[in-house]
């Protein structure tokens, strides 16, 4: 017998209660912006209530985050030619002197804005979320092999991409060999 209306009600606020800040985290690390953040998570907690019924029986979180990263996929789509979070657009420091929080948190949104939608993704689900391989494959409805393989290339990327902005290099075309 299907619960009443009433406990589903319930039960779907509780899931936003407890799950409402991590989905807003994951939702910011995609985009870089704070309000598309929150548009997203909007987004995806409204499809995510229309489906409950099939959501809760899994893992609702799970069902959450594919939403919110496919609805991610599907607003860059539409902004044709946008870049997400514009690495010349962030501040250079989040607070001039600030605390180094502050900057490793920007120095993250920049490299993290260098990397392609699916890479960006794989990253924040696997290395900021915490996900296992197989569980970031099943939410973003690919292999494990390309989980790994997307992986990799993504956090090489990164680790340049850190290493330029460390070392205050010009980056690429700046001179000398690769």
């Amino acid at each position: 017998m299907p619960p009443l209306r009433g406990d589903r009600d319930q039960e779907f606020v509780a899931f936003v209660a407890d799950s409402g800040p991590a989905l807003a985290r994951t939702a910011w690390l995609l985009c870089g912006d704070v309000h598309q953040a929150d548009e997203l998570v909007q987004q995806a907690l409204v499809r995510t209530w229309l489906a409950w019924d099939r959501a809760r029986e899994r893992e609702p979180l799970a069902y959450a985050r594919r939403v919110l990263a496919n609805q991610r996929v599907s607003t860059w789509r539409r902004r044709s030619r946008e870049v997400l979070a514009a690495a010349e657009h962030l501040p250079e420091r989040a607070v001039e002197g600030g605390q180094s929080l502050h900057d490793d948190r920007d120095q993250l949104a920049r490299a993290l804005a260098t990397l392609t939608p699916r890479q960006r993704r794989v990253v924040v689900l696997r290395h900021l979320e915490g996900l296992s391989e197989q569980e970031v494959a099943d939410d973003l409805g690919i292999s494990v092999g390309t989980v790994k393989s997307t992986a990799s290339r993504a956090l090489r990327q990164l680790r340049e991409t850190m290493d330029r902005s460390t070392h205050g290099s010009a980056g690429p075309g700046a001179g000398g060999a690769r």
